[in-house]
C-alpha cells in the first residue's frame, strides 16, 4: 500500500485489489503506517543514510511506523522484526534485503530512545505531515494548527445518520442497544458507534435505516432547506440540484427531510451508480444525471432551482483521519487548481438559482483557500449575493468514545466549510 500511496496512487483503489478476506487487516496496516509515516521516514535516514530499493524502503518504513511507539504498537517488538523479514524473504523485490531490514530493525530496538530523541527536531517527524502541509494549516489556523495535526492523526470513528422517514436517533439507538452495541446521539440526525463494526452488519442496514455519514457532512441539507418556502398544496414541489453529487449521501439527507424534487449530477458514470444504489436501499428517489456541473448546457432542463448544494472538489484536507493518504498525495499546487475549480462552480451554477434561492457552498477541506477566501472572493462579485449564517470552517474534532454528551453538541466531526449564500429577489 505504501508503495501505491508513493506512486502516487490513492489508497482507496489500491486496497480494492486485495483479497476481501484479507482487506480489513490490510487497510489497518496501511492506515496505522500512514499515520506514523513522517516519523518512520526520519528514522530510517538515522538507520540508513542511503535508501535502500523503493520495495524495501516501504516493507522498511513500515515496520519502524508500526514499532516507533510503544504505546500505539499493535505488535510486540521481536514478533513485528520476525515478521518484517520473513515477509521480505517470501518476496522477489525484497529477498536480497532481508538481512538489511533485520538489521536496521533490530539497531532501532537496541537505540529506539535516542534515535525517537533524535527525529523529535523534525516537524514532519513530530506531525507526521508534509512541511508545506504544516506550513499551510499553521498560516491558515494560528491557534489552531496543533489541534488540527493532532486530530488528523487520530482514528475517525464510524458515525450514522439516521433515516427520518424510517427511524428516529432514538429508535435507532434503542435498536443498537438491543443488538449489545456502544453508541451515542450526535447532531439532528446522528448517531456515533463506541466501536466500528461493518457497516452491513448492523440492525436496519438492509431496510435503509440509516447511511453512513460524518457529522460535519449532515449539516449540509438542513442547512440548505432551512429557509427555503415549503410549497402550498397543489404547488410544484422544490426544485433542489446536488452539484458533484456522488455517493449520494447529501441527495438522500434531502429527500428524507423533505418532499423535494432532486437532480443528483455527478462527472463520474461509474460513481452515479453508485448513487442509485444508495438511494434504492434507502427507499429515495432522485433525478441522477451524469454531467459536468461546469457545463449546465449539457444538462440543464433551463428551469430555475429553488437550492443548489455545491459539495465542490478539494484537496480533502478535512479529512485526513478518514484518509491518511491524503496528506502524502497532495502537492501544494493542487490548491490554487481546486480553488480555481470551485471559483469556476461556483460562478458557473449561480445563475441557475432562483430569485430568492439559496445555494450552500461547502469543501470537505481546513485550508482557506478553499474555503473563507473562496466565498468573500464569490461575495464581493456578486451584488445579488447576500450571505447568511453559517458555520465557516468546522475543524477536525475527536470527542469521547464512550461519553454520553448531555447537550447533543457536536464535538465529534471531519473538517469542512460551510457557506449559504441567499440570491436577492429583483
Amino acid at each position: 500500500m505504501l508503495l501505491a500511496v508513493r506512486d502516487g496512487q490513492s489508497m482507496t483503489p489500491a486496497l480494492e485489489d486485495v483479497d476481501a478476506q484479507l482487506r480489513p487487516g490490510v487497510q489497518a496496516l496501511a492506515f496505522h503506517a500512514l499515520r506514523w509515516l513522517g516519523r518512520a521516514e526520519a528514522l530510517r535516514r538515522q538507520l540508513a543514510r542511503r535508501p535502500p530499493p523503493p520495495e524495501a524502503d516501504a516493507l522498511l518504513c513500515v515496520a519502524l511506523a508500526l514499532a516507533c511507539s510503544e504505546e500505539k504498537a499493535p505488535y510486540t517488538a521481536h514478533t513485528l522484526v520476525d515478521q518484517a523479514v520473513e515477509a521480505a524473504k517470501r518476496s522477489d523485490a525484497t529477498q536480497h534485503q532481508a538481512s538489511f531490514i533485520n538489521g536496521c530493525l533490530r539497531r532501532f530496538l537496541r537505540e529506539q530512545d535516542a534515535l525517537v530523541a533524535l527525529t523529535e527536531k523534525n516537524p514532519e517527524a513530530v506531525w507526521n505531515h508534509p512541511q508545506w502541509w504544516i506550513d499551510r494549516v499553521r498560516k491558515d489556523h494560528p491557534s489552531q494548527w496543533q489541534s488540527i495535526l493532532q486530530a488528523n492523526n487520530s482514528r475517525a470513528p464510524l458515525i450514522l445518520r439516521v433515516n427520518e422517514r424510517k427511524s428516529t436517533p432514538a429508535q435507532y439507538l434503542s435498536a443498537l442497544l438491543a443488538s449489545d452495541i456502544g453508541a451515542f446521539p450526535i447532531g439532528e440526525h446522528g448517531v456515533v458507534l463506541t466501536e466500528a463494526r461493518p457497516v452491513m452488519s448492523l440492525p436496519g442496514y438492509a431496510e435503509g435505516h440509516f447511511s453512513v455519514q460524518d457529522a460535519a457532512a449532515q449539516l449540509a441539507a438542513p442547512m440548505l432547506l432551512d429557509g427555503l418556502p415549503a410549497p402550498e398544496s397543489g404547488q410544484p414541489r422544490l426544485r433542489i440540484l446536488d452539484a458533484c453529487a456522488a455517493p449520494g449521501g447529501k441527495t438522500a439527507h434531502l429527500l428524507e427531510l423533505a418532499d423535494c424534487e432532486v437532480t443528483a449530477l455527478d462527472i463520474d458514470a461509474r460513481r452515479c451508480e453508485r448513487i442509485a444504489q444508495n438511494l434504492q436501499r434507502l427507499g429515495l428517489q432522485a433525478d441522477i444525471i451524469v454531467g459536468d456541473a461546469g457545463r449546465p448546457a449539457d444538462w440543464w432542463d433551463k428551469r430555475l432551482y429553488d437550492g443548489i448544494l455545491l459539495d465542490a472538489p478539494c484537496t480533502a484536507s478535512g479529512i485526513v483521519r478518514r484518509h491518511p493518504d491524503v496528506r502524502w498525495l497532495r502537492r501544494p499546487t493542487d490548491i490554487a487548481q481546486l480553488a480555481d475549480v470551485q471559483a469556476r462552480l461556483l460562478e458557473t451554477l449561480w445563475p441557475l438559482l432562483k430569485p430568492g434561492g439559496r445555494l450552500v457552498y461547502c469543501t470537505c477541506s481546513v485550508f482557506k483557500a478553499e474555503g473563507e477566501q473562496q466565498a468573500e472572493t464569490f461575495v464581493a462579485h456578486h451584488t445579488d449575493a447576500v450571505r447568511l449564517p453559517a458555520p465557516g470552517h468546522l475543524l477536525p474534532q475527536g470527542g469521547s468514545k464512550t461519553a454520553v454528551f448531555p447537550d447533543n453538541l457536536m464535538r465529534e466531526h471531519d473538517g469542512f466549510y460551510y457557506a449559504l449564500l441567499e440570491k436577492r429577489c429583483a
